[in-house]
């Protein structure tokens, strides 16, 4: 019986991880984005970067349940980590840079996770903003970063000496889009694996999944540790393509909008954060058109209309709406076969 039973827990995952049309349909739509929209790929570089974002702090909420006011911390240490080492010459090669900005940004996650880990949510909460405040004035005391400057004179090389940066984005937006499909399906492998199927089980409940044996602080402690590395990579490639790094990148607004993106896409499937990475910056570049003075305002708007209405009853209704539009196409289609049989029966 155990063995039956561990057969078809590792069945069920195998059935998960398998990719779905949609999926593949969504990275295929990213990658005709390249040649259909050559204009926004400076945008779109963006999206793709705070969709990184979005998913380092899906791993920790969605998938853990660590609740982050602060998450922008790991964001801005990765970014300022990749600013330094470009502009003083310690690594060139942009690939190695984003390695060891992602390294640097772990490291701290690991040291602070230590702090996070030991309180309940609220007290995760404030201790997660003040590693995010702390790690701000730092960077607005110290004299290499630039202070409120902003770190200046950064020169990126070309991609593998290969492929330079360019005004327009096309080399950014490519970057960035290769960047956040390797590590998305890193963190996909992660979540359908058996440590991601215990960090739900420590999420639903930790003292019941303590008792059957999970290491609840270690797995806490592991994804909050990549969570951060996936966090300074998304400040590194920003970085990158910018060519500046400022204390924005540490500002608790950071922490807020990806907390908000999550909310606009969803928590617990990894496509959340793509999904609202890309609502959140369409929204906020045709709002801030429209009403230049206003768009936080009718952001917020459709923020406590998701949080009123529920996210379950809108895609209920969205579910129905598909359903009643498949059996009206299949009667329209079956009318017609109907008619045009009766026309072509030589009777």
């Amino acid at each position: 019986m155990p063995h039956a039973s561990i057969d078809k827990a590792a069945a069920r995952l195998r059935a998960q991880a398998r990719w779905r049309p949609l999926e593949i349909a969504f990275w295929l739509a990213a990658v005709a984005s390249y040649f259909l929209m050559p204009s926004w790929h400076l945008i779109l570089a963006e999206v793709a970067i705070l969709g990184l974002f979005a998913l380092s702090l899906d791993l920790l909420l969605g998938y853990a349940g660590i609740v982050s006011l602060g998450h922008a911390a790991f964001f801005g240490f990765g970014a300022y980590v990749a600013g330094l080492i470009a502009k003083y010459g310690l690594v060139t090669e942009p690939v190695l840079a984003l390695v060891v900005s992602g390294i640097a940004a772990a490291l701290v996650g690991f040291v602070t996770s230590f702090l996070v880990l030991r309180g309940a949510d609220l007290t995760r909460l404030m201790v997660t903003l003040g590693v995010a405040l702390v790690l701000r004035e730092i960077a607005n005391r110290l004299a290499i970063t630039g202070g409120a400057d902003g770190l200046q004179g950064i020169t990126i090389g070309p991609i593998f000496g290969v492929f330079p940066f360019d005004i327009a984005g096309h080399t950014a937006y490519v970057y960035s889009l290769v960047v956040l499909f390797v590590l998305f399906l890193l963190a996909r492998r992660i979540v359908h694996s058996p440590f991601g199927l215990s960090l739900r089980s420590i999420k639903g409940n930790s003292l019941r999944a303590a008792a059957i044996g999970i290491p609840v602080n270690r797995r806490l402690i592991a994804v909050y540790t990549i969570g951060a590395a996936y966090a300074g990579v998304a400040g590194a490639l920003l970085t990158q393509t910018t060519q500046f790094a400022s204390l924005s990148v540490l500002d608790f607004e950071r922490s807020a909008d990806v907390l908000l993106i999550l909310i606009i896409g969803g928590t617990g499937y990894l496509y959340g954060g793509l999904v609202g990475a890309i609502l959140f910056k369409l929204m906020q570049d045709w709002l801030a058109n429209l009403t230049p003075q206003y768009w936080m305002f009718w952001i917020g708007l459709i923020l406590v209309l998701i949080v009123v209405i529920g996210r379950e009853r809108m895609t209920g209704w969205w579910l129905n709406f598909a359903a009643t539009a498949r059996e009206l196409g299949r009667r329209l289609i079956g009318g017609r076969r109907l008619a045009s049989s009766s026309t072509q029966d030589p009777r």
